[in-house]
């Protein structure tokens, strides 16, 4: 149970706008690249733009456990005021210098330093109650989802009004004010130090190496409609800038609303049925993006995209919440390090994908494709609950004596 009724909601909202600060630059960096450039180095611009998304998440893949690792030694709300304040501070340089390059240097330090949001699960799950851990999860993904609707919104009207130095400025402002909104938050327990001569917890690597697999398949199907969604909506639907705003927004607010829910249904299940429901989510979302592929018309576009972010909530959240139910507690933050590393490396391959396929199939049949790789991802999911050894309930990590 959390200590205080009013510390989750407060975590969540925490999440939230930060996650919205982060995202406000958002879709902006290669313009203020192309800016900083000039039309004298404009053949850097390419190289530069792949670079800005691609380093900090190279940075965070390698990092975010071993932060995680560092918050299940010392706690996980040092880590979570850490993460916020590296946040601000980057965004703030990001305001200040003038060299493209030096810009870039800052975004990978950014992925290398912050880690929020695997910190602030970390944490939320130290102080819950055990059958409320997919729920308190979802509900954190829902709040991530939250903050990217609004923060490109907010975004793109300061870079109008301002530039982009002010919108950078604004979000270094806003994570100084979750940081310091963060200090009243209860203080979580670290898990003891072993001893040299009493052996650490191990983790149960088949399993856990079978949960990383599934979130790379999934994150990367998710990701790769990224590089030809905007030019899909205009130039095969023929939609104006309004409904490709609207129909890229569509499935992360049916996934916030979604998430939650699949959530709570989780926590009552035992895992082997949990991964059981999450292949079949996976070829609905097979199935869904074929519609998508389908659709002619704004309308039947719009609706598969709901449909989808339905079915989104029950994937990426649910697999942090195999994970924490998993694995021993002294190793939980390590563990969803570990998790949100696979993520990303899910999001770089899944946008590498998209991007070749493409440029290879041509763009009227970019969602076949990502149809296909849901429906591989699908297959990848039966194979590992064919091979690896799941357990059958939670409880089989209380003693380290059980676990591989």
């Amino acid at each position: 149970m959390w200590r205080d009724r009013a510390s989750l909601p407060l975590l969540i909202a925490i999440q939230c706008i930060s996650m919205g600060a982060m995202e406000m630059s958002g879709p902006f960096w290669p313009l203020r690249i192309q800016a900083l450039l000039g039309p004298q180095q404009a053949q850097y611009l390419a190289a530069l733009s792949a670079l800005v998304y691609a380093g900090p998440m190279l940075a965070a893949m390698l990092l975010t456990p071993l932060w995680g690792r560092l918050g299940d030694r010392t706690g996980h709300k040092p880590m979570v005021l850490r993460a916020l304040l590296a946040l601000a501070l980057c965004q703030l340089l990001a305001a200040l210098v003038l060299d493209p390059w030096l810009l870039v240097l800052i975004r990978v330090l950014q992925g290398a330093l912050a880690g929020f949001i695997a910190a602030a699960q970390a944490y939320a799950i130290a102080c819950c109650a055990t059958g409320q851990r997919g729920q308190v999860l979802a509900r954190l993904q829902a709040a991530t989802a939250v903050g990217s609707l609004a923060g490109p919104v907010l975004g793109g009207w300061l870079m109008d009004v301002a530039g982009f130095a002010t919108l950078c400025t604004a979000a270094a402002v806003i994570c100084l004010l979750c940081t310091l909104t963060a200090c009243c938050l209860p203080a979580d327990r670290p898990h003891p130090r072993t001893s040299r001569a009493q052996p650490q917890a191990r983790l149960p690597s088949g399993w856990l190496g079978g949960v990383l697999t599934i979130i790379v398949l999934v994150q990367a199907a998710k990701m790769m409609p990224q590089p030809f969604f905007a030019l899909y909506v205009a130039e095969i639907l023929q939609a104006p800038g309004w409904l490709i705003g609207a129909s890229y927004a569509a499935s992360a607010a049916t996934l916030a609303l979604s998430a939650p829910l699949w959530g709570k249904l989780f926590d009552r299940w035992e895992p082997a049925r949990t991964l059981r429901v999450v292949e079949g989510v996976t070829w609905l979302c097979a199935l869904t993006l074929a519609l998508t592929a389908l659709a002619d018309d704004w309308f039947g576009f719009i609706a598969s995209r709901l449909l989808w972010g339905v079915w989104q909530g029950a994937l990426l959240p649910v697999a942090y919440a195999l994970i924490v139910n998993t694995v021993p507690g002294s190793r939980q933050g390590f563990a969803l390090g570990l998790g949100n590393s696979a993520a990303k490396g899910g999001a770089l391959l899944g946008a590498l994908l998209g991007a070749a396929g493409m440029g290879l199939a041509g763009l009227a049949s970019g969602f076949w494709l990502v149809a296909l790789t849901y429906a591989l991802a699908a297959l990848g999911i039966r194979l590992i609950r064919n091979s690896s050894q799941l357990p059958d309930s939670p409880a089989l990590y209380a003693n380290t004596k059980k676990m591989i």
